[in-house]
């Protein structure tokens, strides 16, 4: 059953799926490098003997509320790109399953200060780490033109990234863009009313992967959950969109980012994982109803190879 802290900050997506896939064992060592609200940890946690144990990663300061007050338990309030640093720091070598449910939380989309979502004004902000880095303003007043149409193309896949960054830059020198309602006045028109919705959320979503570095992060995450792992250890990874979801098929099936294969002399592609599943697994219709977010949620599930 969830319950009403769940609701408000973060419904889990693929909640029995993602945890059946960490092949959960009493006395192992977790990793959830995408705390959030705490569903996913609480239902490791659940499963878990007197002995295991459970590091979370959260870089928000709002996912601290959400602790769970549990010996076998242990908070890091940093980015889950630094998965290294803080494992070797807690005195683990290797993990026996990581999740990262990669999914922004329906709390950040709820919270108009924020500045996640477009059916709030608020601050053009889109930090996911309040306390640092630049913020959604800063990258649409500061920007090249170049760079701003790069960034609603690669991390928005919208085609009209060029005439939308021009605007951008023109409008901007009029007056700086500071807020959600200033920003929604200039780029609206350039969108048909049918697909409104869906081309400004390409644009928020362009921007807040670029404010938080996502798929830098990502990226370095992906490769050291790789070497944090123990042989036969889980990696569960739920994606939302067809980047981060191309870097995790990519890593899996070849052992790096950019899904170059390596062959042996036999002609076997060289990875360190073997896929536990081969199709993705999606939400069922009953999941998608009770939580539309989880329309576009993929879950991948790989094991690391025992011998290398």
């Amino acid at each position: 059953m969830t319950t009403s802290e769940e609701i408000t900050y973060h419904v889990p997506v693929l909640l029995k799926e993602s945890v059946d896939g960490m092949n959960i064992q009493p006395d192992g060592i977790y990793v959830d490098v995408t705390f959030g609200g705490g569903g996913h940890s609480k239902e490791i946690l659940s499963r878990l003997g007197k002995n295991g144990r459970l590091l979370s990663f959260d870089q928000d300061e709002d996912a601290e509320k959400n602790i769970v007050n549990d010996q076998r338990f242990t908070f890091v309030r940093s980015n889950f790109r630094y998965l290294p640093n803080f494992l070797k720091y807690h005195q683990i070598e290797q993990a026996d399953a990581i999740l990262a449910d990669l999914g922004v939380s329906s709390h950040h989309f709820d919270d108009s200060e924020r500045g996640f979502s477009f059916r709030f004004d608020g601050a053009l902000d889109m930090r996911m780490n309040k306390r640092s880095g630049i913020t959604a303003a800063d990258v649409v007043n500061n920007y090249g033109e170049k760079e701003l149409a790069d960034i609603f193309y690669l991390y928005g896949e919208l085609k009209n990234s060029r005439k939308l960054a021009s605007i951008i830059i023109k409008e901007r020198a009029n007056k700086k863009i500071k807020t959600i309602e200033e920003f929604l006045t200039i780029i609206k028109p350039l969108f048909g009313r049918e697909r409104e919705k869906k081309e400004l959320a390409k644009v928020f979503q362009a921007l807040r992967i670029e404010v938080n570095h996502e798929m830098e992060a990502l990226k370095e995450m992906l490769l050291a959950a790789t070497e944090m792992l123990k042989p036969g250890g889980r990696l569960v990874v739920i994606t939302y969109h067809s980047l981060e979801d191309r870097m995790v098929k990519n890593l899996m099936k070849t052992g790096n980012i950019e899904g170059k294969q390596h062959q042996d002399f036999f002609g076997n592609i060289q990875t360190p994982y073997r896929l536990i599943t081969n199709k993705v697994i999606t939400p069922n219709e009953e999941e998608i109803a009770r939580n539309p977010r989880s329309r576009s949620a993929k879950l991948r599930i790989a094991e690391k190879k025992l011998e290398q």
